[in-house]
């Protein structure tokens, strides 16, 4: 079969409960969405580090959050997560030289943000400020691949 890329872009979006089964879900949706656009070349590094974004936002916040999978002209694709926590973290809060340090061999965790530094061409977060009854509206962190997003350590 052969899948026909549109010539304008497109979007799905999917809101997550505050729930240890969301990250699976998110990633079953970024391959199921890219499989169906013929996307199979970036299949692994968006479910990736989708999953790394998911995964915080579950980690760090208290509610439900939301994904966003968009294809874009030229081959590109733009994933972006939003949730309660209004702390934008490194690399995403834009300061140019933010980087994340390498987390210790033996450490469990840490490597997530420091994966989506090394393998998208893009990357940002913006606090989203006030929300209603005066409360932080959240966060949105989203990074960006091009046409021939592939991880070096899966390439076949």
């Amino acid at each position: 079969m052969v899948t026909v890329a549109p010539s304008h872009p497109w979007a799905y979006a999917l809101r997550l409960p505050r729930d240890p089964r969301a990250v699976r879900v998110a990633r079953m949706t970024v391959r199921a969405a890219l499989d169906g656009h013929g996307r199979q070349d970036a299949v692994d590094v968006v479910e990736l580090l989708t999953s790394e974004l998911v995964t915080n936002a579950y980690l760090h916040t208290e509610g439900s959050a939301s994904l966003r999978l968009t294809g874009l002209s030229g081959g590109r694709l733009r994933v972006g997560v939003w949730d309660s926590d209004p702390y934008v973290p490194a690399p995403f809060g834009g300061a140019g030289d933010d980087s994340v340090p390498l987390a210790p061999v033996d450490a469990g965790s840490g490597r997530g943000l420091r994966l989506v530094q090394e393998y998208a061409d893009s990357w940002g977060g913006w606090a989203l400020g006030d929300g209603a009854l005066g409360r932080g509206a959240g966060k949105l962190l989203w990074f960006e691949v091009g046409g021939r997003a592939t991880l070096p350590l899966l390439r076949k």
